[in-house]
């Protein structure tokens, strides 16, 4: 077991990276590709609790780095016509979902980050990546708000912190909207397979999509699976889930609990409360990885006739900082 705990300048294959080391646990961060944190692993067991790619992944991954590790989507999920309502104006954005229509994922998951800082001290490893976005920034043409983008990630004994600071610093209000594309591991233990695994999330209502993945707004009835998921346990396979869900917290926490059966050990994703959503995607119910995707709005929010209560569409006035911590870790069986 590493007992020193290390952040250092590495590569993963052949990409820049920063490599957080301590206690039982490491974690890869890739600057140049989204500060996607691409890897999370105990190294005293073997576990790999995040999907990360193979070799001959790698290309498939840099043309699409949204299905690996836990890519920022800033602005989460859709966005009908690629456009976007703010303030009586209308932002475009480029359609990438072209078969929907939508602009997907937008923009901070494929472009390089600033590494601000990283070291260690005598309890954790740490690394500091950020976005500054003004008029000159690539992003600014979409999304015409100067804005920092603070992304920090902490290793130790509990684990792996994440914390979230957006700062608007421009004069006018922005529109914060945020998520993540958390693509976990199942089994992410050694020995164990996909069918010693099961899930509970903290969801509340399912949202009526439509056939371009954009909410309705109203809800639909969840089936005995999905009562399931909220409580008990459940394959994160049992059917086909591209879905969107109110989060609900249970006794304070807003969480996604995978349990691994043969060796009792539990991976916590505590998303922190400000996510008011998740997106649960499965790919297809193919196995091996799925989704859990915290956000703090809904869907195609601006473009929602509803309360931005409802909508989770949170006003950033100029100075202001949104802020959120989450939290990776694991509970083994004693």
């Amino acid at each position: 077991m590493t007992s020193t705990y290390q952040a250092s300048e590495d590569t993963y294959q052949g990409l820049p990276a920063i490599t957080l080391r301590g206690d039982r646990y490491e974690a890869v961060v890739l600057p140049g590709v989204g500060a996607n944190l691409i890897a999370f692993r105990d190294t005293v067991n073997g576990s790999r609790f995040l999907r990360e790619p193979a070799p001959e992944e790698m290309d498939a991954f840099l043309a699409k780095p949204g299905v690996h590790g836990m890519p920022v989507l800033f602005p989460p999920n859709r966005y009908e016509d690629g456009k976007f309502r703010w303030n009586n104006a209308v932002y475009e954005f480029p359609v990438n979902e072209e078969a929907r229509g939508n602009h997907l994922h937008g923009f901070l998951h494929t472009i390089p980050w600033e590494v601000e800082e990283f070291g260690a001290t005598a309890a954790s490893s740490y690394v500091s990546l950020v976005q500054r976005v003004d008029a000159q920034h690539a992003v600014y043409r979409y999304f015409p708000h100067a804005f920092t983008f603070r992304l920090r990630y902490t290793l130790s004994a509990d684990g792996l912190m994440q914390h979230v600071s957006i700062r608007n610093n421009g004069s006018e209000a922005m529109p914060c909207l945020l998520g993540f594309h958390t693509a976990i591991n199942a089994p992410f233990e050694p020995g164990s397979t996909e069918s010693d695994c099961t899930f509970t999330l903290t969801t509340g209502q399912r949202y009526e999509m439509t056939e371009r993945m954009l909410p309705t707004g109203a809800f639909q009835p969840l089936n005995a699976g999905e009562e399931a998921m909220k409580a008990g346990g459940i394959s994160p396979w049992f059917e086909e889930m591209d879905n969107h869900y109110t989060a609900v917290p249970q006794n304070g926490h807003n969480r996604m609990v995978l349990t691994d059966g043969r060796t009792g050990t539990k991976l916590i994703y505590d998303a922190g409360t400000a996510y008011k959503y998740w997106m649960v995607w499965n790919n297809q119910a193919a196995g091996q990885f799925f989704c859990p995707e915290p956000q703090i709005n809904l869907v195609n929010a601006p473009n929602v006739d509803l309360p931005a209560e409802e909508t989770g569409l949170v006003r950033l006035a100029p100075g202001e900082i949104w802020e959120e911590t989450s939290r990776l870790y694991v509970v083994r069986a004693q």
